[in-house]
């Protein structure tokens, strides 16, 4: 076994890797040298300290270099480990490697860390994919989100009282938004998930954030076969971490199997109606063994607490800096919000209050005018999902220059021909969405800034290079819970606005950094001040 074990990691570490490397140098491709065992792993950490080491100004543009130092060399190839990694910069490339539409790529194979922490649709592939992504679909269609609007109006309501009593002391009040958008985002998520309240998802929460910052630390260090048997300290704590979460998990949909069979199930949350799916394209199919196992459907439910809550919560705290920043857009889009909404608040009475937006608006063309935005469109009206063109255009400027997720990875499985170059199995082709963001050439010379209005004619007219805006993907893998996000957001911005002014702290350092999502390093300090 010693033997066997010795010889899989020469293979993996040292005789692979070389005939990567040299296949990809005899086609022109420059970069580094690949260096036994480590690659550029010791490299990146060394621009990534470098790069935290110094906060930037509020008012920096070119902060894409401090979240992914490595990618803003002009180089080809860079050494993850063992893996060579391939830098896709071409907007056309990219939406042709995340299309797939001859199936040569697939997502970066990943330990088993990453499984324990969302082993769902993000990290399915083939058939096993394509049946779980038709089963979680409808749980997302716009009728299924309008039943949810309560959740999300209460939360928004309990954030929006929360700050109230801060600020009703002195009139105006500093609070470091980030922790408190993830306190919303994570009631949202157990409310609609699970129909609970944030309490108790509470501890489903606070694993999952750990894991996290666990798989953080195991994907800057190079992976060996069989290295996650060994019982290291931080092995130890994953594992815990995994039977913890599996354990509360598995509890809460054996209580709603019951609760099914016995008829008393109220099935409008998320858990309940990827349930009913999986039951009905079970029964269409014919099989007698449900298509999603109760290790699929836990799988999903820790995908929906890592995605629903991080994507939205960073969304939120990047668009209160920037407002705080441009304080002409956020009376612009505090003028829009009142205008449509008055004193109500955006819950599901004040909504079907509102007015009604023509397909033929420009709203309408907005939203409808990408591939994301096509599920919200009607044969007659577009609801006020839509909410209105100004804040809708700064969500998107504000996923333009904060994406979410600053870089996607695909990995080739067989030899593909892509721009040019024949990649061999095994190479790890990066998009690195964040510096597409921000691409002169893509957006014009005033890619760095903070212009919403870019995108009022709609995302395909945004940019010189149409489309070249990533932030939920691209093809048959955008994400499935893109409009949950959005939706979100509107309801929590628009109810903010409502009730509060607000600017930057003079504690507020400004530093963008990617943990799992592109999260403030020091939070997000900003003075609110009750209208």
């Amino acid at each position: 076994m010693a033997l066997w074990w010795a010889c899989r990691v020469l293979e993996s570490t040292l005789i692979v890797p070389r005939r990567l490397g040299r296949a990809l140098q005899s086609q022109g491709l420059r970069g580094t040298t690949y260096r036994f065992p480590f690659g550029d792993l010791k490299e990146l950490a060394r621009l990534a300290m470098a790069a935290r080491a110094k906060p930037m100004p509020p008012l920096a543009r070119h902060h894409a270099a401090r979240e992914s130092p490595l990618l803003q060399r002009k180089i080809s190839v860079t050494w993850l480990g063992p893996t060579p990694r391939v830098i896709v910069n071409d907007p056309k490339l990219v939406r042709e490697i995340m299309a797939n539409k001859f199936g040569h790529f697939q997502k970066r194979k990943h330990t088993g860390i990453v499984r324990r922490l969302s082993n769902g649709l993000v990290n399915h592939e083939g058939e096993k994919w394509a049946a779980h992504r038709k089963i979680i679909n409808p749980a997302f269609h716009l009728e299924k989100l309008k039943k949810m609007f309560p959740a999300f109006a209460a939360c928004s309501n309990e954030l929006i009282t929360r700050w109230v009593g801060y600020v009703e002391s002195d009139g105006a009040k500093e609070i470091d938004v980030w922790p408190e958008f993830q306190n919303l985002t994570g009631d949202v998520i157990s409310r609609t998930a699970f129909g609970s309240s944030f309490g108790e998802g509470r501890r489903i929460f606070e694993i999952q954030c750990e894991q996290v910052q666990n798989l953080v630390k195991l994907m800057n260090s190079l992976y060996l076969p069989g290295f996650r048997f060994l019982p290291t300290q931080l092995n130890r704590r994953i594992k815990a971490n995994a039977r913890e979460l599996q354990a509360l998990l598995r509890g809460i949909v054996s209580k709603r199997e019951r609760a099914m069979k016995e008829g008393r199930a109220n099935n409008d949350d998320l858990l309940g109606l990827m349930m009913e799916s999986n039951i009905a394209e079970t029964k269409q199919a014919g099989n007698s063994k449900p298509i999603m196992t109760m290790d699929d459907i836990i799988g999903e439910l820790k995908l929906f607490y890592f995605a629903g809550m991080d994507t939205t919560a960073v969304l939120l705290t990047w668009t209160m800096v920037l407002l705080s920043v441009h304080p002409e857009w956020q009376h612009r889009a505090r003028e829009e919000v009142q205008s449509v909404l008055g004193d109500n608040q955006p819950d599901l009475d004040g909504i079907q209050q509102l007015k009604i937006v023509s397909t033929r608006s420009p709203a309408c063309a907005l939203l409808c005018s990408h591939d994301f935005s096509r599920k919200w469109k009607s044969d007659t009206v577009v609801s006020v999902l839509v909410w209105s063109l100004q804040v809708t255009m700064i969500l998107y400027e504000v996923l333009r220059l904060y994406p979410p997720v600053v870089q996607l990875d695909r990995q080739t499985y067989k030899e593909v021909e892509l721009g040019g170059v024949t990649y061999p199995p095994g190479v790890l082709l990066s998009l690195p969405i964040v510096f597409i963001h921000h691409d002169k050439d893509v957006w014009g010379e005033d890619a760095d800034e903070f212009r919403p209005e870019r995108f009022k004619d709609g995302i395909s007219r945004a940019s010189k290079d149409s489309p070249a805006f990533f932030p939920f993907g691209w093809g048959p893998r955008i994400c499935v819970g893109q409009s949950f996000a959005l939706v979100e957001a509107k309801m929590a911005l628009s109810s903010i606005l409502q009730h509060f002014s607000f600017g930057l702290s003079q504690s507020y350092t400004h530093a963008p950094f990617p943990v799992s999502t592109l999260q403030p390093e020091h939070g997000a300090h900003i003075m609110l001040k009750k209208l």
